[in-house]
């Protein structure tokens, strides 16, 4: 059953709580995605917005919760009467605390709560919003510890949706590797706690222009240097109006575009540390494959040689390759026989994941995708594809369950 939806209700670049239908069950917007301007909604509007009745139900539970623990924490009214009903939906959830929804929708949930997260205003010390990012660190370390490939999956797949918005998919890619890869590397507790929180909030100081640049295909204009310049120090300062208190996760974020020869930016300090360094390469690497408006990502196996070659001594490097390998879970490939697939696994060695095929050997979309194992040479991966360069696009669901 459907209900109408109040598509009035929702704001302007925020993450649609649910997903969106039209009154024959067409999917008008995915869960996670942005209504992005007011032309925008009203040709939406025009198609008669629906809801799921449960998640109608879920929408009215979170706004009601919401200004129940505003009332009772005796909020403003100003503030109480600003909250607007459905869109208290993406801050709400406690992903960490639901093991039984699926990966996909586990994900959209995480990717909308962080993107709230990042793009709303710090007002005043916030012990409730520093607890909603802890849940979301805690969720990305779970998955990390627990079901890597299908984390990588999902959080690959989704940097490469252009609709979706690109601060939240990049922050949590860098946090799940941050996490793996530091297990890896053996870093004490504390290093790993700060470096999981640094790479998911080390870009808080400019999540609105990462966002805009991602879509943008010219180069940076003169003010938005500026701005990348310096958000290290602006995202240090809103983290610490949050009542962050904790040094070594302020000096990641503050620091982590420095580098030991001096360099970097914003100050051109010489600093390093194994945290440091993981937290450059996760960054590094996760935009590098990241597509942008008038150009395709860098090829993964592409952006692995170059950190062999930039850090050929850092014992960092082959714990990073190794855990995401040469063809990551959510990214394309062509095999040795033509075909071409999406990774949904890796494999015993970096160069053979699982792939499933989804385009045969004459061009054409294949009716059943068949799953290859790459350490047989005769399906051994050939190359390196651009998302755009595998035109068929199933549901993640579908890819997680041939997995």
């Amino acid at each position: 059953m459907y209900r109408p939806l109040p598509l009035d209700a929702l704001a302007l670049n925020q993450p649609v709580p649910v997903n969106i239908w039209d009154a024959q069950g067409v999917l008008l917007l995915r869960k996670g995605e942005t209504i992005h301007s007011e032309q925008h909604r009203g040709h939406l509007m025009l198609h008669t917005p629906m809801v799921l009745a449960a998640d109608w139900q879920a929408l009215n539970w979170g706004y009601t919760a919401t200004l129940d623990r505003l009332v009772r924490d005796n909020a403003p009214l100003a503030r109480i009467a600003g909250v607007r009903e459905l869109a208290v939906a993406a801050a709400t959830p406690d992903t960490a605390e639901l093991p039984d929804v699926p990966p996909a929708e586990r994900w959209a949930d995480l990717h909308a709560a962080l993107h709230a997260w990042l793009h709303r205003p710090v007002e005043a010390a916030s012990p409730e919003r520093l607890d909603r990012l802890e849940r979301i660190a805690d969720a990305v370390t779970d998955a990390s510890e627990r079901a890597f490939d299908t984390a990588l999956l999902v959080l690959v797949q989704r940097l490469f949706d252009p609709v979706l918005p690109y601060s939240a998919s990049h922050a949590l890619l860098c946090g799940l590797l941050c996490d793996h890869v530091g297990r890896a590397a053996k870093l004490p507790p504390a290093e790993l706690h700060a470096v999981v929180r640094a790479a998911l909030t080390m870009n808080m100081g400019m999540a609105r222009l990462h966002d805009e640049l991602a879509r943008q295909s010219a180069p940076p204009t003169t003010a938005q240097r500026a701005q990348i310049r310096e958000h290290p120090v602006r995202s240090v300062s809103l983290l610490r109006g949050l009542g962050v208190r904790e040094d070594r996760w302020l000096d990641l974020v503050a620091t982590h575009h420095e580098h030991r020869d001096g360099i970097g930016y914003p100050r051109g300090e010489r600093v390093d540390s194994p945290a440091l360094r993981l937290l450059r390469m996760a960054d590094v690497y996760t935009a590098c494959i990241s597509p942008r408006e008038g150009r395709g990502g860098l090829q993964s196996q592409q952006v692995a040689r170059e950190l062999y070659t930039g850090a050929a001594t850092d014992p960092l490097t082959p714990l990073f390759i190794k855990a995401v390998g040469l063809y990551p879970p959510g990214s394309y490939v062509r095999l040795a026989g033509g075909e071409r697939g999406v990774v949904v696994r890796r494999g015993a060695k970096a160069n053979a994941p699982k792939v499933l095929v989804l385009v045969g050997r004459q061009g054409l979309p294949l009716g059943e995708p068949a799953l290859r194992d790459t350490a047989d040479a005769s399906w051994a991966v050939a190359a390196a594809l651009a998302p755009g360069e595998v035109k068929v696009r199933p549901p993640l669901e579908y890819l997680l369950a041939r997995r």
